[in-house]
């Protein structure tokens, strides 16, 4: 069966092994069996720079080399600096915030969502800063130790920060998700970042469309599968 699977939210880190071993088993089984994978963002917890030893890379870079299908990437909030040497340690094609693709008969947008929650006016601010070409470059050029203990505050100022939000400012607005899809002329838009899993029913000028989110990889897997018959969100135990 041709089909092409979306994944996004692992935040892979040392400290969930589960969730490492439960990707794993995913690449070496279900993620065979499709025309292509996307990873939607937010593969990993952090990512500090592709010259990072941490051996958990290693281990996730070659079992995606592995995969003997075409892999792409889009960068999530969590990982926006993974670069060259590991998307080519991979065998990953890094793709840009925004990707329409033509599948299988339907033409659909994927992106991993962070630009959707525009009434967290302080993120958006945060982000855009942080995605300054220049400023990346100067934090890429500091020691390996110093880039750590800074991403670790900026973790721990994010979480502090997100307790004293509500629920409703972290989710996509709506008026954003009908605004892109109609610049990009789609009606059917792929995304995670909020951790919300849902097939979401709108209209978008005139017309039926679908937003369908992917969950965060916690418990369970969650996958989106695009083939002839539709898209469909699906969750699976590791």
């Amino acid at each position: 069966m041709s089909r092409t699977l979306f994944i996004a939210d692992l935040h892979l880190c040392t400290e969930e092994p589960a969730i490492t071993a439960g990707f794993l088993h995913f690449l070496q089984g279900e993620a065979r069996d499709c025309d292509a994978l996307y990873i939607l963002g937010d593969l990993f917890e952090a990512w500090i720079g592709d010259d990072d030893p941490n051996p958990l890379h290693g281990e996730i870079a070659a079992a995606l080399q592995a995969l003997p299908i075409p892999k792409f990437f889009i960068h999530g909030n969590r990982d926006f600096l993974l670069g060259k040497r590991f998307a080519r340690e991979s065998g990953m094609t890094l793709l840009p915030e925004e990707q329409v693709l033509s599948l299988y008969g339907h033409r659909v947008l994927i992106m991993h969502g962070d630009t959707l929650c525009t009434d967290d006016e302080g993120y958006l601010r945060f982000r855009a800063k942080v995605h300054q070409r220049w400023l990346q470059r100067l934090f890429l050029a500091l020691p390996l130790r110093i880039r750590m203990r800074i991403a670790a505050r900026m973790r721990a100022d994010s979480k502090q920060a997100n307790q004293h939000k509500s629920m409703s400012i972290m989710d996509v607005n709506q008026q954003a998700v009908i605004d892109t899809m109609t610049r990009q002329q789609v009606r059917i838009l792929i995304h995670g970042h909020t951790h919300r899993p849902a097939v979401h029913e709108l209209v978008v000028q005139g017309e039926s469309a679908q937003r369908v989110v992917l969950g965060a990889w916690h418990e369970n897997g969650s996958m989106i599968q695009v083939d002839a018959d539709g898209v469909q969100l699906i969750e699976f135990p590791f």
